[in-house]
């Protein structure tokens, strides 16, 4: 564990570190410029508007971020709640600039957000919601993405939802063009082999790299822009001519739906940005701690300022950002390289990115949506409970159904229904009991009632307030029930606190009965415990 020789931040950073900063931030402008696109696209935005987005996360956020190595860009998990509002909003030209308008108040209520200090939301929310969320999400890109993996017209997916989509896939395949549909799959293999390559050089490569290197020269080759159709192609014109005023606020008259995107944009943008910045955490090699309440200001600025450019919405985005801790970024500056490098091509070399075939660019979305919704995330979310994987599954339902926000609402309303069931107290839903005291070197901190994910926002307050370097002891023994989220939110403040030189002991739940086998499920008294 490296706790000495913490890379200096801001101009000090710099200079020290340049060069590492300066290689990480290129690595992943290679694995940002295409997926930018990608997204724009997918999110029936102009494919500029992706590389805007990026270059202000990159140029811009990286000075306030409240986070070291997190890359801020556009990000494939808010694809369906931005696509949603452009269509919303009567779709095309003007869907797009009523979206911004509706951008433009969520970047502000995020600021508000981190104001407040909601660097804690993340915790309120329950995990098997969370991810059963993005699950859907990935569906959701799979469902919209197919179509343009094989080069389809979009008029035969226009205004499909995903659940139509998805049944729709056979129409897709009899209606294929071939050279477009052989470079989407191509790069699809491309994108799913690539992690299992032996060679450690070639693996430093990213994938959506070497997809260009084959696509590009293959739609030329096959000379797409005079024998395929213009849907074929990205087409993102001139940077200075595309930059000006885009948003309108014409979209607050249809309040209800101004005010349901100002809420999903704000409140899943941050969400995915808090988990994000947790996980990167976590990586860095010298376990920096983010300040969660500045990133998300951070966030909130940065999607002020392009959602009145036009941009998309903006987030700390995971796959970027840990590709940035793997090619060994040290500070602040690779995002800020980052979105130089994104800059120059920009400006310098537009008309390259215009040989790019939009199934490539399907590929690397498709590959984004397999992880979110992979089996595998089933099987683990089962593993855990049979009760997590009811709301897993509650949650991609509705939010296939209906929307996001429904979705994540309805996993946590059955989380609290299955709380209630196992013997949680009503009056324990959103205050749990917390006493701390204190003898010698040792802390004992004893919740009472029950500890679960609507309540620990308060017990998390609580067990934030002892100083490092102490022995510390959380007793359970007096909870009813203590859920999944809490029992994983436990042990990471186990790790952190340690990583501090003190201890943590958790005690109490050896009486409580496991829902699972796994060693973080939810536990609940039994009903002889309790009458004892």
């Amino acid at each position: 564990m490296k706790t000495q020789n913490i890379p200096a931040d801001y101009w000090e950073g710099l200079k020290k570190h340049f060069k590492d900063d300066a290689i990480a931030g290129f690595s992943v402008f290679l694995l940002a410029l295409p997926l930018s696109l990608g997204i724009a696209k997918a999110s029936d935005f102009p494919p500029l508007m992706g590389l805007v987005t990026a270059i202000v996360g990159g140029i811009l956020v990286s000075f306030i971020s409240g986070s070291r190595l997190t890359i801020k860009g556009p990000a494939a998990g808010l694809i369906v709640i931005v696509a949603g509002a452009v269509a919303d909003f009567g779709g095309g030209e003007t869907g797009w600039h009523l979206a911004c308008g509706a951008m433009v108040v969520a970047g502000l209520v995020q600021v508000g957000f981190g104001v407040l200090k909601f660097g804690k939301l993340a915790d309120f929310f329950p995990l098997p919601a969370i991810h059963g969320m993005l699950a859907a999400i990935g569906i959701i890109i799979i469902a919209k993405q197919f179509p343009v993996l094989l080069n389809v017209n979009p008029q035969l997916a226009a205004g499909k939802g995903p659940l139509e989509l998805l049944s729709m896939i056979p129409v897709f395949i009899q209606n294929l063009d071939l050279r477009g549909a052989i470079i989407g799959v191509v790069s699809l293999a491309i994108m799913m082999g690539w992690p299992y390559l032996k060679s450690g050089a070639l693996k430093k490569i990213p994938a959506p790299f070497v997809v260009l290197l084959i696509a590009v020269p293959a739609e030329l080759l096959m000379d797409f822009s005079h024998t395929e159709p213009p849907y074929a192609l990205v087409h993102i014109g001139n940077l200075f001519d595309n930059i000006r005023i885009n948003y309108d606020f014409s979209g607050i008259s249809q309040v209800g739906l101004f005010l349901k995107y100002v809420v999903m944009l704000s409140l899943v943008g941050t969400l995915e940005s808090l988990l994000t910045v947790k996980a990167i955490d976590m990586q860095d090699p010298w376990h920096r701690k983010s300040d969660f309440n500045r990133d998300i200001i951070a966030i909130g600025v940065g999607n002020t300022f392009t959602a009145v450019l036009g941009g998309l919405p903006m987030i700390s985005e995971v796959a970027r950002s840990s590709a940035n801790v793997s090619n060994g970024a040290k500070t602040r500056w690779a995002n800020f390289f980052h979105g130089f490098f994104l800059l120059v091509f920009v400006v310098f070399l537009s008309k390259y990115i215009e040989m790019i075939p939009n199934a490539a660019l399907a590929a690397m979305l498709i590959t984004v949506g397999i992880k979110l919704s992979h089996p595998k995330e089933f099987v683990h979310t089962f593993k855990i409970g049979k009760e997590q994987l009811a709301i897993f599954l509650v949650t991609i339902f509705f939010t296939l159904y209906e929307d996001l926000l429904v979705g994540i609402f309805a996993g946590m309303l059955l989380k609290i229904i299955i709380h209630l069931i196992n013997g949680a107290p009503l009056k324990a839903l959103f205050r749990a009991p917390t006493l701390i005291s204190f003898d010698g070197d040792r802390y004992l901190v004893e919740i009472d009632k029950a500890a679960i994910f609507t309540n620990f926002i308060r017990i998390k307050s609580r067990l934030e307030s002892i100083p490092p370097g102490f022995h510390v002891t959380i007793d359970l023994q007096n909870t009813k029930l203590v859920d999944h989220s809490v029992m994983e939110s436990l042990e990471h403040f186990k790790k952190d606190y340690e990583r501090s030189g003190g201890t943590v002991e958790v005690v109490g739940v050896e009486n409580h009965k496991p829902l699972s086998s796994h060693h973080l499920s939810a536990r609940k008294k039994s009903k002889n415990e309790i009458s004892q």
